[in-house]
């Protein structure tokens, strides 16, 4: 069922699936579930990862010729960065909409949040046309980009967990971990393809600006293969009987035990882990292209 994205028009039950049993799913729905939202996770990858691929192109552009290429560089992967710093409050508050709203709805303005952030970076004016005004709209739409992606990975994974088997929950939810390196490769793909059918110089005046209105393309279809699912079952089964969290922000932090588990995954678990995958993939990218000028 296709509903508005008005969030007070938005009836989560009404959109949910006529019949379901977790642990009698057939085939073909839940390929349906991970495909709609795997394609459209490393979409939202895709937007986020190419900024720092291009960061050495970028930079110059966005952030002025003026200055020497290494400020212009660390001001593009700052920006770049600061995607990471808002992921968490992304989470947070798209995990609050999907828990008072429902899991299709979030995943939606998520998936349009970070397409429309990325398609807008590539109609940015250069530095030297709106001067100070580039960057400062770079850094807005990064933000918005790093909001989107702490709510879609997540409300994506819960989405497919809500309609796996039980005894495949964690097998099913482990295609939504492949999309981070899907987005990463497709992004790498289309910037190589576009570089090579333009050339290095028309690629660099203007060509680097093709992979970001690609995004938007690439997000309509997305929006609708998504906009096709049905509520997630358990979700939908807990609105209509009114078993929801009333404040799921202070059910996650104001207890104990369940605070400790959020802070555990964030600073122990998973910021070690992202701290070397993006460092490992986009300093020698970097590197490479803005200290030995390899193309």
């Amino acid at each position: 069922m296709e509903q508005s994205l008005n969030p007070s028009a938005y009836n989560a039950a009404a959109d949910a699936p006529a019949a379901h049993d977790n642990n009698h799913v057939d085939t073909k729905t839940i390929r349906q579930v991970i495909t709609a939202s795997s394609v459209g996770t490393i979409i939202e990858w895709y937007d986020f990862y190419i900024f720092g691929s291009l960061a050495a192109i970028i930079g110059p552009v966005l952030f002025g010729h003026a200055g020497k290429i290494e400020d212009t560089l660390l001001g593009a992967l700052a920006v770049f960065g600061a995607g990471f710093v808002v992921r968490p409050f992304g989470a947070m508050f798209f995990g609050r909409l999907g828990d008072m709203i429902g899991r299709k709805y979030t995943f939606l303005v998520t998936l349009l949040i970070m397409g429309g952030a990325t398609f807008i970076t590539g109609l940015i004016p250069s530095y030297d046309t709106i001067g100070f005004a580039a960057p400062v709209i770079v850094v807005i739409l990064r933000l918005l980009q790093g909001l989107a992606l702490g709510g879609e990975y997540g409300g994506a994974a819960t989405y497919v967990a809500e309609y796996a088997p039980d005894a495949k929950r964690g097998y099913y939810t482990s295609f939504i971990q492949i999309t981070a390196t899907g987005g990463l490769i497709l992004s790498i793909s289309v910037i190589l393809i576009t570089r090579k059918l333009m050339g290095e110089e028309a690629f660099k005046e203007w060509g680097w600006r093709i992979p970001f209105l690609l995004s938007g393309a690439l997000v309509i279809a997305s929006y609708y293969i998504r906009k096709k699912l049905h509520e997630s079952p358990l979700f939908a089964k807990a609105k209509a009987t009114g078993t929801t969290s009333k404040s799921p922000l202070r059910d996650s932090f104001v207890n104990p035990v369940n605070r400790r588990l959020v802070l555990i995954a964030l600073f122990g678990v998973t910021m070690g882990q992202g701290v070397i995958f993006y460092t490992s993939q986009f300093q020698a990218f970097t590197f490479m292209n803005a200290t030995l000028k390899l193309d």
